[in-house]
């Protein structure tokens, strides 16, 4: 499975962004997928998830804020970034891993994109 990123960019406090995550050489629709981000110096964190069932699980700090979306028939993941704050700053990755429920653990995730960047200014 192939991951390509891209919608990442410089954007000022308070507006939206649409990262998108397209996936290939395998069924994507078998995959849990998510949106993680990593700054320098930080361990990498999740962002939000999605189950193969379509199940979506936030991190505390964007729940409300963010959306997790699936196209099974494009293949495509898509993360719906609004009221973005300078925190959110960071390296946006998206990954997946065969399994029917999404882990909690960063390291449990088998295929990772190239990651895009995404600068909020204050």
């Amino acid at each position: 499975l192939q991951l390509v990123e891209s919608g990442g960019g410089p954007v000022p406090a308070g507006g939206s962004l649409r990262l998108f995550c397209a996936a290939s050489g395998a069924t994507s629709t078998s995959y849990c997928m998510g949106w993680f981000r990593q700054v320098p110096g930080k361990e990498r964190e999740g962002v939000a998830t999605i189950d193969v069932d379509g199940t979506t699980n936030y991190a505390d700090s964007v729940n409300g804020r963010f959306t997790i979306t699936q196209d099974n028939a494009l293949h495509t993941l898509s993360l719906q970034m609004n009221a973005l704050k300078p925190e959110d700053t960071a390296m946006y990755y998206c990954a997946a891993v065969r399994f029917w429920r999404c882990p909690a653990r960063v390291d449990q995730y088998r295929f990772w994109g190239q990651g895009t960047q995404v600068t909020v200014s204050s």
